[in-house]
């Protein structure tokens, strides 16, 4: 590595050490997680503002409209008027609302998806808090997301609040399994539960150009796509977003929320889908790793946004294109669908580690038949889950 790239690769680093190097010794370990902390809350919070940005104008260009263009030039000041709009509305309570839990329930939500961001290896040096059992972390911060929002239709006493809450739970419980199932091929093949661990596992190439990332092989591609499809249903977006059907229940758990409360679980979702894509390119993308080798000039930190950024626009086009689901339907894809295709990949990632020493013909076969124990039991789970169930039949009014 060159002078240059060194030093932009550690100029993060440099940084904050040129801003706390004057401290003692026993404040700098103090300052230098308290810089961590407001980066990561700063970087985040201006990513939240303008992905909802993006967001409304690649809605509106799907749907033949323009979008937010007023404010600013081409709106890009349009997140900070939302703001604005939010932190001076008006904050309405109902009377027989649990104030305390009402009011706990969206910072603990917000907190709760702050948390997670800690252990996600953001580039080479860029690791704000490294743990052994990072993983395990990461979906114990992330589950404690279900409470608080059952916390909130459970304070607001609205019927419709309440049951949106209960049908948030059952969709959350039932996505958490296969989530996890997704990540534990990955686990047993880094032999760690360390992200920057798991990431340092996806180094080196094949045959001089290929990425070793897990994504590319056939037990993480199934595992990848898995994930992905948890991720929507934990994230509550479309075509998952049963929980905030507006058409069904006004606004699900939202329904007695206003103001900045309302703005602080908005976030939190944000917060939610950025962590989740965040542990997908650490899990399956090679996390900062480069695409090719001469690309390893450009700062790692660099690569993870981009990779970041491509899955976010992904969550994007699927709430563009994708009609929401109904709650039976959501259910049969967890349980009958996506829980048997994850425990089948534990066995495909088995059979990857084991036969990791073949070479010659042997190597053609192993991929051979990864690829065929992936594609199979997806035919045969796929028309399981459609069995007995007809095309639907509408009825129109004479």
């Amino acid at each position: 590595m060159n002078a240059p790239e060194h030093f932009l690769e550690r100029a993060p680093l440099l940084l904050r050490d040129w801003v706390t190097g004057a401290l003692p010794e026993p404040w700098r370990w103090l300052a230098n997680s308290l810089i961590a902390i407001a980066v990561i809350l700063a970087v985040f919070g201006l990513l939240f503002a303008f992905l909802t940005l993006v967001e409304r104008k690649v809605l509106g260009r799907v749907q033949n409209r323009p979008g937010p263009n007023r404010t600013g030039w081409f709106g890009v000041l349009q997140p900070f008027a939302d703001g604005i709009k939010m932190l001076t509305k008006e904050d309405i309570v109902p009377r027989s609302a649990d104030q305390v839990l009402h009011f706990l329930a969206p910072v603990l939500l917000l907190a709760f998806s702050i948390l997670t961001f800690a252990v996600i290896p953001y580039g080479r040096h860029l690791l704000p808090v490294e743990l052994d059992a990072a993983v395990l972390y990461f979906f114990a911060a992330g589950a404690a997301t279900e409470l608080a929002v059952f916390m909130a239709g459970w304070a607001s006493h609205n019927k419709y609040a309440l049951l949106a809450a209960m049908r948030a739970l059952a969709q959350l419980i039932s996505y958490e399994l296969p989530l996890l199932l997704a990540v534990v091929p990955v686990v047993m093949l880094a032999g760690t539960l360390s992200t920057a661990g798991i990431v340092e596992a996806q180094g080196g190439w094949t045959f001089g150009f290929l990425p070793q990332w897990h994504v590319f092989s056939p037990w993480g591609f199934a595992g990848f796509v898995i994930f992905m499809i948890a991720a929507l249903a934990e994230s509550n977006r479309s075509p998952f977003d049963l929980p905030e059907a507006e058409s069904e229940l006004i606004a699900g758990h939202l329904t007695e929320y206003s103001g900045f409360k309302y703005a602080l679980f908005f976030m939190a979702e944000y917060f939610g889908m950025c962590a989740l894509s965040g542990l997908a390119v650490t899990l399956f993308l090679g996390g900062w790793q480069p695409p090719l080798p001469f690309l390893a000039i450009v700062p790692s930190y660099a690569w993870f946004g981009l990779k970041l950024i491509g899955l976010l626009l992904g969550f994007i086009w699927i709430r563009a294109t994708f009609p929401r689901l109904r709650i039976d339907q959501l259910t049969r894809l967890a349980w009958k669908f996506l829980v048997p295709l994850a425990l089948v990949n534990l066995a495909t990632a088995a059979f990857w580690v084991l036969t990791r020493d073949w070479s010659g013909a042997l190597r053609v076969s192993r991929w051979l038949i990864g690829a065929v124990l992936v594609v199979g039991p997806y035919l045969l789970l796929s028309r399981a889950l459609f069995r007995g169930l007809g095309p639907r039949r509408y009825t129109y009014a004479a």
